[in-house]
Formats: structure tokens, C-alpha cells, sequence
């Protein structure tokens, strides 16, 4: 057989990687068997022999050989909705998909201007909450303390990201501003909330902040805190930006002013554009790190998608099917996280060709 200069080169790549030696080779061998051997221990449990119907319970109960995802089929609802009434929850799983549609409408180019990319983002977030809350064109209401599940967790990352954002701006612009008093204060701010763990201040808005506050700004529990999960991601996407801005050259900032330009107008159009496509890698991170860290509110009492998971097994019934639902909600959290890890890769191969 003639091999062509494709199949030549990818084989003498692998021989040279993988088979140069003979203890190269003996690893390759040995570690190959054992990750097909793990696969294969995982196709057999999670799929062969896995007792998939609700109705077929029973086969679970007396150790069965595969994993029972009829706790799923059973309790799915629970997992995805939380409280949530039964005869409404069609509202919220229209709620999750608008907020889906906002962050896949958002990679479209044309959207990625700071006005369309604003809009966009509010009125998605107030027709979810309209969707949610209801009271509005004969939606029945549905107050917070019934929220739940991923509509829960999807609420609070895009409360936190649409308040977090602008606030990251505004501080780091008042980092770097002229006036040291100003510059200090900010810095000291920033500073505090970023050597202070997320638990430790979800927990003081929560529950310490009422203590201190007038009855007429206590407001309920969740909102109390989103806003102060929304400072502590400001407080770290403010130095995010903040780095993305010193990376730029001195004189273009110099040359804005030498032409007259306003200084809003050298924020807008010149400084934050090229800020955050220096910052792109640790600010797609940042949100990952958000979404995820979106779990930590059931520590403090949040039916959120974790908590829902916990009910779901939490019965008799299903009490010895805890690992397929933690493998059933890890398997969202990867979905959404992949997603957005992906996406900010595609963004930094397409903004490196257009650097060419």
C-alpha cells in the first residue's frame, strides 16, 4: 500500500510521541488499557445496564449492576423548577430558554456593540423575570421563597452579571483616576472585598446587613445577596480591566486628547473597546467562575440547582440515588460552563486573525 505524506507524517508523529522507546511505548500501552477499561466501565454503568424508567424502580432497589436515571425521569422536575408550582412551571422552563437565547444572540457580531448588547440583555432578563415573578398580563404571582432549580441559578448569574458589570467599569475607572483620594478610596474598596471569601459576604448580606439597615432597605434575602455577589465580581473584573488597561500604549489615550476628544468619548470609543479584548481570556473566566460559584447560595438557603438536587433524593424513596443526580446536575453545570469556555476560545482565535 502507497501511503501518502499526510498518513506518513501522522504516523511517525505518534511513533515518535508515543513509541520512541520501549518504556515510551510500555506507558502508552498501559495507560491506554486502563482508560479504555475506565470507559468502558462507565458505558456499562451509565448506559448498558442502567435502569432508565421510573417505572422500573424496583430493579434499582436491590443493587442493580447499572446506574438507576429513574430517579431522573421521576424527579426531573424537581431538579429543573425547585418550589416552583406545578400548573406555572411552563413559565419558568420559557423563562430559561429566553435567558439561553440572550447568551447565544450575544456571540452574533452584530450584537457586540455596547447599546445593542445592553438591550439585548435587559429586556431578556425583564421578560425572564416577568416570566418568574408574574402579576403582569394575568400571570398568576409567584413570589421568590418558590423559586428554584435552574431557573434559580440562571437568575441570579444574569443579576449578577447585568449589576456586576457596569460597576466593575465605573470602579475601575475610579481606580485609575487623576485624583488620589479618589484612586486610594476605590483601591482600598476593591481591595477589602477581594480579601474577603464570597460565603463570608453572602452570608453578611444575608443575615448580618438587616441588623444594620433601615426596615425600608432591607428588601428580601435573595436580592440582598445578589448585590453583594454582584460587588465582590465587580471588585475582581474591576482589576481584570483595570490590567486590560494598562496594557495599552500611553500615546493613544495622549493622542485622543491632542485631537479633542472628550473624555468619555476616549473611554467609549478608544480605552474600554481594546481593554477588554486584552482582558477577554480572564473575563470569559471570570463569568465561568460566577456561574459556577452560583451553588454557594444554598449554603445560605436558596433552593438553587443543588439544593433541588439534594431534595430529589432526599426521600426514602430515592435515597440511594444520590450519585446520579449529582451526576445529572454536574452534567448541566458542564453543559453551560463547556459552552462559555468554548465560546471565549472562538473569540480569541477569531480576534488573533484579525490582529494579522
Amino acid at each position: 500500500m502507497v501511503r501518502t505524506y499526510q498518513q506518513y507524517g501522522f504516523l511517525s508523529n505518534i511513533r515518535a510521541n508515543y513509541f520512541a522507546t520501549r518504556l515510551d511505548a510500555t506507558m502508552t500501552l498501559v495507560f491506554s488499557g486502563l482508560i479504555l477499561w475506565v470507559f468502558w466501565n462507565l458505558l456499562n454503568w451509565g448506559a448498558l445496564n442502567a435502569v432508565w424508567s421510573a417505572e422500573n424502580r424496583d430493579l434499582c432497589v436491590g443493587g442493580g449492576k447499572g446506574a438507576c436515571w429513574a430517579v431522573i425521569d421521576a424527579r426531573w422536575r424537581l431538579i429543573m423548577f425547585g418550589l416552583y408550582p406545578y400548573e406555572e412551571q411552563w413559565r419558568s422552563a420559557i423563562a430559561c430558554i429566553v435567558m439561553v437565547g440572550v447568551g447565544i444572540l450575544s456571540c452574533v457580531p452584530w450584537f457586540w456593540n455596547a447599546k445593542r448588547i445592553s438591550v439585548l440583555w435587559i429586556s431578556g432578563f425583564l421578560i425572564f423575570y416577568v416570566l418568574m415573578r408574574g402579576g403582569f398580563f394575568g400571570l398568576t404571582p409567584v413570589f421568590e421563597q418558590n423559586w428554584g432549580g435552574l431557573s434559580l441559578t440562571i437568575f441570579i448569574f444574569a443579576s449578577v452579571s447585568l449589576i456586576g458589570m457596569p460597576l466593575a467599569i465605573m470602579f475601575a475607572l475610579l481606580r485609575r483616576s487623576e485624583l488620589p483620594w479618589i484612586a486610594r478610596t476605590m483601591g482600598l474598596i476593591i481591595d477589602i472585598f477581594r480579601s474577603l471569601p464570597l460565603l463570608a459576604i453572602m452570608f453578611t448580606f444575608a443575615i448580618v446587613l438587616p441588623f444594620v439597615l433601615p426596615g425600608w432597605m432591607i428588601g428580601d434575602k435573595l436580592y440582598r445577596v445578589i448585590f453583594g455577589y454582584a460587588l465582590f465580581f465587580a471588585c475582581y473584573q474591576a482589576e481584570i480591566l483595570r490590567g486590560g488597561i494598562q496594557a495599552l500604549p500611553a500615546g493613544q489615550e495622549e493622542a485622543a486628547k491632542a485631537l479633542g476628544m472628550s473624555y468619555w468619548h476616549r473611554i467609549g470609543y478608544i480605552v474600554l473597546p481594546q481593554a477588554f479584548r486584552n482582558a477577554l481570556p480572564p473575563t470569559i473566566n471570570q463569568f465561568v467562575i460566577t456561574f459556577k460559584e452560583t451553588s454557594l447560595v444554598v449554603v445560605i438557603g436558596f433552593f438553587e440547582i443543588l439544593a433541588s438536587g439534594n431534595a430529589a433524593f432526599g426521600t426514602s424513596e430515592w435515597s440511594f440515588a444520590h450519585v446520579e443526580v449529582y451526576f445529572f446536575v454536574g452534567l448541566i453545570y458542564f453543559i453551560f460552563v463547556f459552552a462559555l469556555s468554548r465560546y471565549g476560545a472562538h473569540l480569541e482565535r477569531r480576534l488573533a486573525v484579525a490582529d494579522r
